[in-house]
């Protein structure tokens, strides 16, 4: 069995890269196991500073694999490991909640729970000629997990407009929309991803962590609450190791010792 998912390391860029273009990289139960697996190594493996997302073929992904969600290919529900391991939810989580960046590289085509995926990026780059949507309406069910993942990107009114409609829309809505950062040509989306990802491996590790934290869950927080949390955090960070070689490296005029070579 051909893999669905190819990764890379290199100066501590980790590429993961949707590889199943004859399924339209569909979240089939293999990609969608070879994708959480790879998304372990992130968590675990200290080497990778920043995680690039991408794409093989015209599509990012087109969301639910539907021919497995069928009555006659539906898992068996006594099947608890198969269904840990294959969960089509649990990546949105996990990229949320991941201290290191993650950057959607979108090569394609992103619809549905496609692209609730391209969202979930913290930092979206996207080819101009790609079509996005929130297509479910038009198989019968609603856009309900990345629900939550795209709503707090969106005006109400826009998002039900794109959420009732179901039609698809340019990378260059979707970008005015919120739900990716930029929608260029092709020939300079590279580019656009290699100065954002130079720009990330300059950050501490846990001053990264803490950005995303901020971003999450400072917007969920009362005024006071949040300013009483905001202000211990600061205060952890700038007394941290990380912190101090943040701050000498800035007086030394020299590069910090986290930043990966080559």
């Amino acid at each position: 069995m051909s893999p669905k998912v190819t990764t890379e390391l290199q100066a501590g860029v980790y590429t993961i890269t949707l590889a199943d273009p004859g399924n339209r990289n569909a979240l089939s139960r293999q990609l969608t196991r070879e994708l959480m697996a790879a998304m372990d190594r992130v968590d675990t493996d200290d080497e990778i500073r920043v995680v690039v997302l991408t794409n093989e073929g015209s599509v990012f992904c087109a969301g639910a694999d539907l021919s497995e969600r069928s009555d006659d290919d539906r898992p068996d529900p006594a099947d608890s490991d198969e269904n840990e391991n294959a969960d089509p939810l649990g990546f949105f989580g996990r990229i949320r909640r991941s201290p290191k960046p993650w950057v959607g590289k979108i090569n394609g085509h992103a619809v549905a729970g496609g692209l609730g995926l391209a969202a979930a990026t913290d930092i979206s780059v996207a080819v101009e000629t790609a079509k996005m949507g929130f297509s479910e309406v038009r198989i019968g069910v609603a856009p309900a997990i990345i629900s939550v993942i795209c709503l707090p990107k969106m005006r109400a009114s826009e998002a039900s407009e794109a959420f009732l409609r179901g039609n698809r829309f340019p990378a260059t809505e979707a970008a005015r929309l919120g739900l990716v950062n930029y929608a260029l040509p092709a020939d300079e989306v590279d580019a656009k991803v290699d100065e954002i990802v130079a720009d990330l491996v300059l950050g501490g590790p846990r001053a990264l962590a803490a950005s995303k934290q901020l971003v999450n869950d400072v917007p969920t927080m009362p005024f006071d609450q949040g300013m009483a949390w905001a202000s211990k955090l600061s205060g952890s960070l700038f007394e941290s190791d990380e912190g101090q070689e943040g701050m000498k490296s800035y007086l030394e005029k020299r590069t910090p010792r986290w930043v990966p070579g080559d």
